[in-house]
């Protein structure tokens, strides 16, 4: 899969006109644009649409984490929506993955929809292993957690995970190829990890075995992101 295919970057910023200004000014260097809680909140599924329009996918990135039957129904909104991939929370449980997971094959067979990828979020990457013992009463580290949380979303029929640089080699020797892992915190060297704790290089997550990485700050929030995201790009070549 070529670089610019792995690269998803992410859209947090709550000015749909600023949003789609940024996917137009990118679109040279990357296929998949990620809408989080910010940019949906504030336009809901118009900027969706108006990123299809622009004939690019969108990784919508709204972490779902409710009983079954809620997560169910909004996944089938979501579904019809055309998104490449979404992602609910692993710690939502093995049926509410595997009722979601069911009920999108049926949908998409039905309606005769393109199936969306569906991903499960791990532990977040702004959360340190001391405030995952201490603080949230684990008595296991995030990479036992990780490697659990990512066999049941498996178990479920769930295309993949969300999941830290850290954690990916332990996930990719437990579960194997074909398992997509989408991996948020990427922080080149030249960049620093602002509210992201478990952070890596672009090179360092793709030789680990990550699929998809996910690049915000990283790029938009330097004084030149044309050349910040040509850099990541050559990095990641180069893994």
């Amino acid at each position: 899969m070529p670089a610019r295919e792995r690269l998803i970057l992410a859209l947090d910023v709550n000015d749909p006109v600023h949003a789609l200004n940024i996917v137009d000014r990118f679109s040279e260097w990357v296929t998949t644009f990620k809408v989080g809680l910010e940019l949906f909140t504030t336009r809901g599924p118009d900027i969706v649409k108006k990123i299809h329009d622009r004939c690019k996918k969108v990784f919508l990135d709204l972490k779902f984490h409710d009983i079954p039957n809620t997560v169910v129904k909004a996944s089938i909104v979501v579904t019809r929506l055309g998104v490449f991939m979404f992602n609910l929370h692993a710690s939502g449980g093995f049926e509410m993955m595997r009722l979601t997971s069911e009920t999108v094959v049926e949908t998409c067979l039905k309606e005769n929809l393109p199936r969306p990828k569906i991903i499960a979020v791990t532990v977040l990457t702004s959360i340190s292993q001391d405030e995952f013992k201490k603080d949230m009463g684990y008595q296991h580290g995030i990479r036992t957690h990780v490697k659990h949380l990512s066999a049941m979303a498996h178990r479920a029929g769930l295309d993949g995970v969300v999941a830290s640089g850290h954690e990916v080699s332990a996930i990719r020797n437990s579960i194997g190829s074909g398992f997509i892992i989408v991996t948020p915190g990427i922080r080149p060297s030249w960049s620093p990890p602002d509210d992201q704790k478990r952070t890596m290089t672009p090179k360092e997550a793709l030789r680990n075995g990550a699929d998809y990485l996910v690049v915000g700050r990283a790029v938009l929030s330097q004084t030149d992101p044309e050349k910040a995201i040509e850099l990541i790009l050559l990095e990641m070549l180069s893994s």
